[in-house]
């Protein structure tokens, strides 16, 4: 398998996990404060300590996030305005697109770089989270590595914008591993012409 494709897989799969990891994590500190309220399941309830769960969620969403704008870059699914940028000329519209990308990549390997300096000043501290006291800079290490990946991300999309002239596009309709029939067009037109499904 490429490498590109390894870390395709990963990033998909660390999003997914995070953002799977704290809907349940959620769902169970909710049961648990429902529960606690409960006379029958008090006793239950006061021996498990989740009092960890709301910072521990918010780090999660932290780490998505980051690399979730990474992602983002990768498959085109960021909003952007290019009303202006589509009237350009054709060898205009290219520059302005690609001097826009370059721009992202310098921003965030700025940030990134910010980043890994502030991660380096806390690994000699004994900064710890205030609940789950792990050390801070666990934390913070979202900072660097989300910036540096979309970085590189910015200059991925910029290389194939370069040589293609084509730009990430997502397509909200399309479901990885469904295969569209050829024939879909037509009979979405069908029933919409007759009312029902085509037989």
């Amino acid at each position: 398998m490429h490498p590109l494709r390894i870390l395709d897989r990963l990033e998909e799969i660390l999003i997914a996990s995070l953002m799977a990891g704290a809907t349940l994590l959620i769902f169970v500190a909710v049961v648990h404060r429902y529960a606690s309220g409960i006379d029958a399941l008090y006793p239950i309830t006061t021996a498990i300590h989740l009092s960890w769960a709301q910072e521990l969620c918010i780090y999660m969403f932290v780490w998505m996030a980051k690399f979730g704008a990474a992602y983002g870059v990768r498959t085109g699914i960021h909003v952007g305005v290019d009303v202006a940028v589509n009237q350009l000329p054709p060898a205009w519209r290219d520059r302005v697109v690609l001097f826009g990308l370059l721009c992202g990549a310098l921003f965030t390997a700025i940030v990134g770089t910010m980043g890994a300096r502030f991660v380096y000043g806390l690994v000699d501290t004994d900064q710890t989270t205030p609940d789950l006291e792990i050390p801070s800079w666990v934390v913070y290490l979202a900072i660097p590595l989300g910036s540096y990946l979309m970085c590189f991300r910015f200059l991925q999309v910029a290389w194939s914008f370069w040589r293609t002239g084509e730009l990430p596009h997502h397509d909200p309709g399309h479901v990885e591993g469904v295969v569209e029939s050829p024939h879909a067009a037509q009979d979405l037109a069908d029933e919409a012409r007759t009312g029902g499904p085509a037989r």
